[in-house]
């Protein structure tokens, strides 16, 4: 029997399973939908695919570099408690993960889900699928970046499980990548200069901080003059280049390159969960919810 494509959404949505676990399961029961989500009931995965609804919070970035230092892949797969996160297992998944990822240099997710993981005869969605039917907890492998140089070099610092720093930096040492990007870890600049601030994020600030400062009551030349003062301020505490060096503050990370005659091309942050928001349990809540079925 042909798996159509409207079978394949239909098992998906009946039991949260990746797209390329649905076609197989159909093709191995001839196109029974019943069938196929009895027997993925059997082997853990629509089990597992109930757990898809909680939110994965926790988790671990992982880097990884080449041998040659000219490419790295970051990415970050998140899980729900911290038990796990910190586990050898997870940890283990997450580093073949980031591997294969910079060997096949996959263009989104999708791709990256449907590669066979390093070291393994299974494809990334797999394997993640097993590990939850296992452990039983959701996972998720939520972003990856590929980055790639010619005349620069590549380092990384590794703040614990949960945060990850990549730095692309030119003429630069070990040494001063690695201060860095601690430096960026920690301060968490949004962009490298002033000339790479999105216009729309610059413009949503002017507009605010014009209002802050016509609050003032002060007349328009003066409140203008405020606001070049204030913008100024906001761009320096937003970029790498405009920040102080959080191991010198004396001196900004701009001195700290120039004095050095390297300069950083760009650099990617990724901490665990960013973005994701946990959902806050009322126990109270919790208990009576049980206590009324």
């Amino acid at each position: 029997m042909q798996i159509t494509a409207s079978m394949v959404k239909e098992l998906r949505e009946r039991t949260g399973s990746g797209m390329m676990e649905c076609k197989k399961a159909l093709q191995e029961t001839d196109g029974d939908i019943d069938v196929a989500i009895e027997n993925m009931r059997k082997s853990g995965l629509a089990k597992a695919d109930k757990k898809a609804g909680r939110v994965a919070a926790e988790g671990r970035v992982v880097i990884e570099i080449s041998d040659d230092g000219k490419s790295a892949a970051v990415v970050e797969v998140n899980c729900e408690t911290d038990f796990v996160s910190g586990g050898d297992d997870f940890l283990s998944m997450v580093k073949a993960i980031a591997k294969t990822a910079l060997l096949n240099q996959p263009a989104d997710l999708a791709a990256l889900s449907a590669m066979t993981l390093d070291g393994t005869s299974e494809t990334v969605e797999e394997t993640i699928k097993e590990k939850i039917a296992k452990i039983g907890e959701n996972m998720q492998l939520r972003r990856f970046e590929l980055v790639s140089t010619e005349d620069g070099i590549l380092g990384s610092y590794l703040h614990g499980n949960r945060m990850g720093v990549l730095v692309e930096m030119v003429n630069g040492s070990d040494e001063l990548l690695k201060d860095v990007a601690m430096h960026i870890a920690a301060s968490n600049p949004l962009c490298v200069s002033e000339a790479d601030v999105p216009v729309e994020t610059l413009e949503k600030e002017k507009e605010i901080l014009r209002a802050q400062a016509l609050e003032s009551g002060k007349p328009a030349d003066i409140v203008e003059k405020m606001l070049t003062g204030r913008i100024r301020k906001y761009l320096a505490e937003i970029t790498l280049l405009g920040q102080s060096f959080v191991k010198d503050p004396d001196k900004t990370v701009e001195t700290l390159l120039a004095d050095a005659d390297a300069k950083v091309l760009r650099f990617v942050r990724y901490e665990v969960g960013e973005g994701i928001e946990k959902k806050q349990e009322n126990f109270a809540d919790e208990v009576m919810a049980q206590v009324n079925g």
